[in-house]
């Protein structure tokens, strides 16, 4: 991890940079998989499942059977504690849903926009390093509350042909209608294109490795749309010498055990404080069982130290993180001040794994500087709206020369015909009386 004090203002793009690869060989495989499975449907994507998965497959579907099955295998504990956070998160996305009213815009013209939920959405969750059940909440939930037709599910197996109970079970609570065993390039295909047993799906959601993120961009340029461009998982503390050191420490680990390529970043105005978790994330990290993995992403991670809190305000803002705490005594006041962050984590006493599993917001967020263009996955994720409007004959007087003379002015004389026809049945009709 890099110590970096009283970095000048030039130098922080290239302090904040996120770690990059080369994906010029990815994206070839990635094309070649897609094109396979979107010529040859089921039959590649179960040798495909053998290749990447190393299990052989009779049928990708999980059965009813095995999705009660999870009822007795997982723990009582852990059954609790995903019912809690569904309902959290269920409180949460439900307040989201409004109703649009009916406006007038001038007397006859009445304008309004209508929520619909997107008929078919595909979730896709990782299996890989960890069964990351807590993500089939965050995208299932919302998407029933919106009132989606068809929600499929399509996560990688082990080798045993089977998918985590915990992310079975989540997907029975959560309302998902189907679940297939399938992972990686191959399922975001399935889902894209559709085969002989997987729907094709309108809207692909979900995190996933690199290749998984590619696919995802590929196939949204024409296929299918996604819900939002993502990349590694990434956590900025903000912080002042209030901080709790091992509280700094244990967020900052928490998003390392992620993956090699996750980010953990410490702002702080206090040299002490720095040195001090430098400290803790030494002596914890060796007490985790993802040791490996959280060393490799700490080798990128790193801890700034700047003048004011005017400064770390500004510098957040620059680097716009997918996670934000802020562990600072007037934490309130600094949150007024951030316009760039996924989601924002306030107090000492407030860790990014609330967010991640039980608080109720959702953890599907923008990652990669991102969050200053995009939002996180909410309700309006799973809905498209579409608008009306209703013209009375007062209304058409009332507006008919406007847009008839702003047709002309863009040479669009079918345009402005459309109106001047109307206006002339009008003037007709009111002849006749």
């Amino acid at each position: 991890m890099k110590l970096i004090y009283y970095p000048q203002q030039s130098d922080w793009l290239s302090i904040l940079a996120r770690p990059t690869f080369d994906n010029s060989q990815l994206l070839e495989t990635v094309k070649v998989v897609l094109n396979d499975v979107r010529l040859r449907g089921d039959e590649v994507v179960k040798e495909y499942e053998l290749k990447f998965d190393k299990v052989r497959l009779e049928s990708l579907q999980v059965t009813e059977d095995e999705i009660a099955a999870t009822e007795k295998i997982v723990s009582e504990d852990l059954k609790a504690a995903i019912i809690l956070a569904k309902n959290n998160i269920k409180k949460f996305h439900s307040t989201q849903k409004h109703d649009l009213p009916k406006i007038e815009t001038m007397p006859g013209v009445t304008c309004w926009q209508k929520a619909v939920a997107i008929d078919k959405v595909g979730l896709y969750i990782p299996g890989g390093t960890a069964p990351l059940f807590s993500t089939v909440l965050m995208l299932a939930i919302p998407a029933q509350i919106a009132g989606c037709k068809e929600i499929i599910l399509c996560s990688p197996p082990n080798k045993e042909g089977n998918i985590h109970p915990a992310v079975l079970f989540a997907a029975k609570v959560a309302g998902v209608n189907k679940i297939f065993k399938i992972g990686g390039v191959q399922a975001i295909g399935a889902m894209a294109y559709g085969t002989e047993t997987v729907p094709k799906v309108y809207k692909i959601f979900g995190p996933g490795n690199q290749y998984v993120t590619a696919a995802k961009q590929l196939v949204s340029l024409k296929d299918v749309a996604i819900d939002m461009p993502a990349g590694p998982s990434e956590v900025e503390v903000l912080a002042d010498e209030t901080a709790n050191p091992a509280f700094v420490a244990a967020d900052m680990l928490s998003q390392a055990e992620h993956g090699v390529d996750s980010q953990a970043i410490l702002i702080t105005t206090s040299e002490t404080l720095a040195e001090q978790v430098i400290a803790e994330v030494n002596k914890q990290v060796e007490k985790l069982p993802r040791v490996d993995l959280a060393k490799q992403a700490l080798a990128h991670s790193k801890i700034i130290v700047v003048k004011d809190l005017q400064e770390v305000i500004a510098i957040t803002n620059e680097y716009a993180p997918e996670h934000l705490i802020i562990s600072t005594k007037n934490y309130r006041e600094i949150a007024e001040q951030i316009a760039n962050a996924g989601s924002i984590f306030l107090g000492h006493l407030t860790p990014e794994s609330a967010g991640d599993y039980a608080s109720g917001t959702n953890h599907t967020l923008p990652t990669n500087g991102y969050a200053k263009a995009y939002s996180g996955v909410n309700l309006d994720s799973f809905v498209k709206k579409i608008t009306f409007q209703e013209i009375t004959e007062e209304g058409l007087r009332n507006i008919g020369g406007a847009i008839e003379i702003m047709a002309e002015n863009e040479e669009l004389m079918a345009h402005k015909n459309a109106v001047t026809l109307r206006l002339g049945k009008l003037r007709e009709k009111k002849i006749k009386k």
